[in-house]
């Protein structure tokens, strides 16, 4: 009897590489390359699994988009993106291209026209894993024990932790193997490995996520988005199409109940949808910037315009009171999850547009403007940091730190969400509702909430939709500037 490693190893026939001049045509086949890759992998798969019998070992292939450049063309330099800094060959490997038809297209299309010159599209050398080829598919049956007699990794591939990493978001200069430029921030496994991630923690499939982020710490937001959700649903106008509850119940009558799960994910996400992804999506993240991280970790693959903080504070000066409202134009960085990937020395920049889209949402909504603002809203640093129970600590040196920094608020999320949108470059920023002063004696404890504090927070939810819609009619390129590129940027956003 044969045993796994002394199998033939069978592979999908490779398709010849087909050179595209239109943007639609290349998806098109990456499509069509990327189905038959994983249908191939899914059918051996069940073949096994009703004949218990191993006759192979299966392979097949992401494919990859590439483009060979041999001139030093002079784009539109207002864009960000769209185009290489040099001659040379770059490409990427793809997954999921129906999921991301819409970015691929504007991205290749770009290519095409600011360099004048064919992608190419074809079979990578990157085997897809069997997980991911499996990563929504509903109609594949495992055994009754849940079990198989044998080891998967002897079969097919799996998961490849060496190139499911961030060296080409973080700007390590990589090359891939071949010596090509990356194309793309992330390779097809890491984004693969993301999305099935995305549906652990969120409850909620990938297609469902829209280009505008909300993140909170607090349920109280949960149920304003999901009232806010049915308000428009009923307006015909309003160009919003459904409301998206974790386990993908999908909601389009305003009026119908939404059923809860048994047992709710670790990051509940709601999704208010839009044509072409330009809703928003509400994801309570819970306390602390580990969960943070992770949330914003997997979204950055989605490639979202921007996404904002709108959550709970400690106020830090005397002048605040509940409710108040914190815009951040700083951060304090004391969470510590991101210090491998993104020094504390690198400065997190309050970007333009998305400051401005917040403060005319506040006075919108509150219907104060110029310094009438000031009685209900400060901007400045926020602090964010890694100890829930800080104030239970010797006040003298955090106090004498949060003071240095001239700190306004602080917080466990913020600064971790902003500094990995600077990092995974999407336009990020951050508005808070002080819920505390601990420095002042008032703690968050039951029965402290003021009627002015429930009224504030009632409020901020619907700003940091405002903020959204303005956003959204933000030309793209105006949203993602260069100022969240570094030396030496993939061409792809």
């Amino acid at each position: 009897m044969k045993t796994p490693r002394s199998l033939p190893v069978e592979m999908l026939p490779a398709s010849e590489p087909r050179q595209f001049n239109e943007a639609k045509a290349a998806v098109d086949h990456l499509c069509a390359l990327h189905a038959e890759a994983t249908a191939f992998l899914v059918d051996n798969f069940q073949a096994l699994i009703n004949t218990g019998q191993a006759v192979a070992r299966f392979r097949a292939f992401y494919p990859e988009i590439r483009l060979t450049t041999t001139t030093y063309d002079q784009p539109d330099s207002r864009l960000s993106f769209g185009h290489v800094p040099e001659p040379g060959t770059y490409a990427t490997t793809v997954t999921r291209p129906d999921l991301f038809r819409n970015y691929l297209e504007q991205q290749i299309d770009l290519l095409i026209r600011n360099h004048r010159v064919p992608v190419t599209i074809g079979p990578s050398d990157t085997p897809i894993p069997l997980h991911f080829a499996m990563a929504g598919r509903g109609t594949v049956t495992l055994p009754a024990d849940g079990e198989l007699k044998l080891s998967l990794r002897d079969i097919f591939d799996v998961p490849d932790l060496a190139i499911t990493n961030d060296d080409i978001v973080n700007g390590e200069r990589v090359r891939n193997a071949d010596g090509s430029v990356p194309l793309a921030p992330f390779t097809a496994q890491r984004v693969d490995y993301s999305l099935a991630r995305l549906a652990h923690y969120t409850a909620t499939e990938a297609e469902h996520f829209q280009n505008h982020v909300l993140f909170t710490n607090y349920q109280f937001y949960v149920d304003e988005f999901e009232a806010y959700a049915r308000e428009v649903l009923a307006d015909a106008e309003s160009g919003y199409t459904a409301f998206v509850a974790p386990g993908n119940v999908i909601l389009t009558d305003p009026k119908a109940p939404l059923p809860s799960l048994a047992r709710m994910p670790q990051m509940p996400t709601y999704h208010l949808k839009r044509a072409n992804n330009q809703g928003i999506t509400l994801v309570n993240i819970g306390v602390g910037p580990s969960n943070a991280k992770t949330a914003t970790d997997h979204i950055a693959v989605l490639r979202p315009h921007a996404w904002l903080m709108v959550g709970h504070c400690a106020g830090l000066r005397n002048s605040q009171s509940l409710g108040d409202f914190v815009l951040a134009h700083a951060y304090l960085r004391e969470d510590n999850v991101l210090n491998d990937d993104l020094p504390i020395w690198v400065p997190i920049p309050a970007l333009a547009e998305i400051q401005i889209a917040l403060q005319e949402a506040v006075a919108e909504i509150t219907q104060l403007e110029g310094y009438d603002l000031k009685r209900i809203m400060r901007t400045g640093t926020v602090a964010t940091i890694d100890n829930r129970n800080w104030e239970l600590r010797d006040q003298s040196g955090p106090v004498q730190r949060l003071s240095k920094s001239r700190a306004i608020a602080l917080d466990m999320e913020s600064a971790t969400i902003a500094a990995n949108g600077f990092r995974f470059r999407v336009p990020y920023g951050t508005l808070l509702c002080v819920s505390d002063k601990p420095l002042h004696g008032e703690l968050k404890l039951p029965g402290m909430a003021s009627a002015f504090y429930k009224t504030q927070v009632a409020r901020h939810l619907l700003i940091g939709v405002r903020a959204m819609e303005r956003l959204r009619a933000t030309p793209l390129e105006r949203i993602h500037s260069r100022k969240l590129r570094s030396f030496e940027e993939t061409a792809f956003l």
